[in-house]
């Protein structure tokens, strides 16, 4: 079961989103959004602008600006910045007329733009020429910052940020969101204390380097005031001081969600390593066929280091979570928890190399999968549906310092000589998506009937799933006005299911419940059968050596210390609708198992036991609490008390109500004692 309970429908929705605005897949129908669409050709050269900085080619950029962004080039601030630079790549290059070009560069450009930039470019200028006198190789020279190439990144860092926010030329939503969502969750686990599972996966696709905020026009440098809510919303939310917060909301005219945009962007991703982690999730969901190529070479993904997950109670790696259902299933699975090195057709092709029998459809039934791919490849139409990947090739060229696996053929090839021999990868791969369809689709009896015969030791292994399957059933027979079908379903399965295990029992009293409002519209529409679909997809492809996309690893633990962290901050986040996180939260399970909830508590526990005593600490109210507590979370939590300790003493939400709680809410006694 899904240990972080995510909308993977609403998950789907924006990665297609983004998969077509970064043109990613071939796919005539546009985005949900135009304005994506729009932006696309302002990102790619945006990229190319970027690009031609980062490799010294200042002469490109200053071309592709002249064309497209002309407004850069008459903002002298920026103009000098951009003179500078070229002045040093030219003396760079080292050769006698490089170096002539270089001084005639300076008296007619550079100088004149120095005097109207902005009152330190003099200086500047003047310090600049030392180049001339200290080799590029000299780290102790006074002028060693001007020769390094880390210039050329800030300088591109900064074009691309007064362009984007020019354009409107933001990153898709999901981009933007994953941005956001990893920095949290990485700021939540320092904060506590904890390691994070994922942390293999967050260090290397959320860089540290941010680009430089954009300037302000200088009309703006006039004292504005803004709302010191909205200040702090800003500064906590993207990890600002408040002065930066107050120079990103003039940049934005006071404009709070723009100036929010602009911040998550500067952000950096790695691209290579974001679009191989789309496509894994993309072929791993039916969205893409799996056989397309990207021109790129796949992409190496390292196992954690030693200890990121290395908490036994640590669930947020789904692989190890099943294990705790059986231990038969133990050795299987750790084996493929050892395989997150392999490329997305490796990880579709996996599989455990102790434990076969287990983990595998037997060589017995090899006819069945066969008979199963004939009938069911005409009759859903599903596999047509799905979309051809294209990969970044408008980009290929600018990616650099991306670790490829250049040995990915001869890994796929070992790999499957160890596997079952007798079912190709893709046909089980096929196996997994055409039962997910079934069981989106309601058809419960047949996934019950085809994965039993496939593989009849799966639900004895997973009698929730069955349960919830054949709740399903139970419901559709009802809505049918089919009652003697419904209950010979209940007292063949559910009954027997619930009588071994009790948490079953409380679900199994309120299926029996729909008999009294036999309703067809009611039980169908209220199903959440697509994360039925989604459990069974994860749980059955285990079965079959698929490895689950890392990228659901990733949503589930960052959506989990999401919802945690303002929790510790005892208000809701102001930006969670503008990144769509609320529909990734969403998740309607009003008729199928409450026990889908308890049992994976009892199974799992997304950062381990020490989350829960976190999350018991964090003086967030429930139902249970006491009067007392609440009239005392009451009086911390006052707004302006808040925000005024926030403000004065550049703290954390979260500090600032702890402190508020030690000296019963009043905001001027706690900044007395700090400051005394």
């Amino acid at each position: 079961m899904d240990s972080w309970p995510v909308n993977w429908e609403a998950l789907d929705a924006l990665i297609i989103d983004f998969a077509k605005s970064e043109n990613l897949i071939e796919d005539s129908s546009p985005p949900s959004s135009p304005s994506l669409t729009s932006s696309y050709h302002s990102r790619l050269i945006i990229r190319q602008i970027r690009w031609s900085l980062e490799v010294g080619n200042i002469d490109a950029a200053i071309d592709i600006l002249r064309v497209h962004a002309p407004f850069v080039l008459e903002d002298h601030r920026l103009l000098f910045r951009l003179q500078k630079l070229k002045f040093i790549e030219l003396l760079r290059k080292g050769t006698r007329d490089d170096r002539i070009f270089a001084i005639d560069y300076l008296r007619k450009s550079l100088a004149p733009c120095a005097l109207n930039a902005y009152p330190e470019a003099y200086e500047e200028f003047k310090h600049v020429l030392l180049a001339f006198i200290y080799d590029k190789d000299d780290q102790t020279s006074p002028v060693a910052n001007e020769w390094a190439e880390k210039r050329r990144y800030e300088i591109a860092g900064l074009v691309s940020s007064v362009l984007r926010a020019h354009f409107h030329a933001y990153n898709p939503i999901f981009s933007m969101a994953l941005r956001y969502l990893m920095s949290i969750h990485k700021g939540f686990c320092l904060r506590q204390g904890l390691v994070s599972p994922i942390s293999n996966l967050t260090e290397r696709l959320l860089l540290e380097e941010r680009d430089f905020p954009a300037l302000p026009p200088e009309s703006l440098y006039e004292a504005q005031v803004f709302d010191e809510v909205d200040i702090q919303a800003l500064a906590h939310a993207v990890e600002l001081t408040r002065q930066g917060a107050i120079d990103s909301l003039r940049f934005a005219k006071g404009d709070l969600f723009q100036a929010f945009q602009n911040e998550i962007c500067r952000m950096r991703l790695d691209d290579a390593m974001l679009d191989e982690l789309v496509r894994e999730y993309c072929v791993y969901r039916g969205i893409v066929e799996p056989g397309m190529q990207t021109s790129s070479e796949p992409l190496k993904v390292n196992p954690p280091e030693s200890g990121c997950c290395s908490s036994p109670d640590s669930s947020i790696d789904v692989d190890h979570s099943t294990a705790k259902h059986s231990n038969s299933e133990t050795s299987a699975l750790t084996d493929l928890s050892s395989m997150q090195g392999i490329d997305v057709e490796l990880r579709f092709a996996s599989e455990p190399t102790n434990n076969l029998e287990d983990c595998s459809p037997s060589g017995s039934h090899q006819s069945e999968i066969s008979s199963l791919l004939r009938n069911r490849s005409k009759g859903t139409g599903e596999r047509s549906k799905r979309k051809r990947w294209r990969g970044r090739h408008d980009d290929l060229d600018f990616i650099s310092g991306v670790h490829f696996n250049r040995d990915g053929k001869q890994e796929v090839s070992a790999t499957i000589s160890k596997g079952v021999e007798c079912t190709s990868a893709e046909d089980k791969y096929e196996i997994v998506l055409q039962m997910k369809e079934l069981a989106s689709r309601g058809m419960a009896a047949e996934v019950v009937e085809e994965i039993s015969t496939l593989d009849p030791d799966f639900f004895v292994q997973n009698p929730v799933l069955l349960f919830q399957l054949k709740q399903v059933e139970f419901l559709k027979l009802v809505g049918l006005g089919d009652h003697s079908g419904a209950l010979r379903v209940a007292c063949s399965h559910l009954g027997p299911l619930a009588a071994r295990d009790p948490n079953l029992l409380k679900p199994l009293k309120e299926t029996l419940l729909s008999l009294l409002r036999p309703n067809e519209e009611a039980l169908v529409t209220g199903l959440p059968l697509h994360a039925l679909a989604t459990s069974l997809q994860v749980a059955f492809g285990k079965r079959l050596g698929i490895e689950e996309p890392q990228l659901m690893r990733i949503m589930r633990a960052t959506l989990h210390t999401h919802s945690e962290w303002f929790k510790l901050q005892m208000c809701k986040d102001r930006f969670e609708s503008l990144l769509r996180i609320d529909s990734l939260k969403e998740n309607n399970t009003p008729v199928l198992t409450s026990l889908a909830t308890s049992k994976s508590n009892i199974d799992s526990c997304t950062l381990g036991s020490s989350q829960a005593t976190i999350s018991s600490t964090t003086g967030v109210s429930d139902d249970s609490s006491s009067p007392n507590q609440a009239s005392s979370q009451d009086a911390i939590c006052d707004e302006n008390a808040i925000l005024k300790v926030m403000e004065f003493l550049a703290l954390p939400r979260a500090d600032a109500i702890h402190l508020l709680a030690q000296y019963n809410g009043n905001a001027e006694t706690v900044i007395q004692q700090i400051v005394a």
